[in-house]
């Protein structure tokens, strides 16, 4: 059985997070321990809120070399929602640049939707040859909450990136996949039988 970490660094929604691994099959442990988050068979980042705040987060306890460090040795990291956002060069919010993690191309700027937050269930469109959505079908529905999102989905495809696009306002990065990276805006812990797919074929990739 695969060993997940679910890194605590303060934001993020842990406990529905661990029961939604443990219910796809993995085992899970919750921690702020950088140890045990950089020697897991997979690495999970949660987050939820404000970008800045994450990255004050993630910043306080150190663990963005750890997180880099697994990604360029080619160890399984995931990130979720905000999580996701950190792993971006940057992110705007209110006016201020915040440098996020660096680990994927561009920038999380606010939805250009006349109704935000983006909350409820979207349709994505994946990639030929997504990992985290084989065995899905077209119209799968996934449960998104934000109100900022990677709006560049072209500058991702560019990198290497297998990209995931979903649309509110205009088109955005809904899901990445970028060597032993994957990422995802919706919540895949909240996303019924479609997010326990998802998470069952990351834990497959561990």
């Amino acid at each position: 059985m695969a060993g997940v970490v679910v890194l605590d660094y303060g934001s993020g929604n842990l406990r529905s997070a661990e029961r939604a691994l443990v219910r796809a099959g993995a085992s899970v442990t919750v921690t702020a321990d950088l140890a045990a988050a950089a020697g897991a068979d997979g690495l999970v980042v949660p987050g939820v809120g404000a970008f800045a705040a994450c990255m004050a987060g993630i910043d306080a306890l150190g663990a963005g070399p750890v997180i880099a460090d697994r990604v360029a040795a080619g160890r399984p990291v995931l990130g979720i929602c905000v999580g996701m956002q950190v792993l971006f060069s940057h992110g705007e919010e209110h006016g201020v640049v915040t440098k996020g993690l660096g680990l994927l191309p561009g920038g999380v700027t606010r939805l250009p939707a006349r109704r935000v937050p983006h909350m409820g269930w979207n349709t994505v469109d994946p990639p030929a040859g997504s990992r985290l959505l084989a065995g899905l079908p077209p119209d799968s529905r996934f449960y998104f909450v934000h109100s900022y999102a990677a709006l560049d989905p072209g500058a991702l495809a560019g990198a290497g990136a297998l990209v995931t696009t979903a649309d509110h306002g205009a088109p955005f990065a809904a899901a990445v996949e970028l060597g032993p990276l994957s990422a995802a805006q919706f919540h895949p812990e909240k996303s019924a039988d479609t997010g326990a797919t998802l998470l069952r074929n990351w834990i497959a990739t561990l």
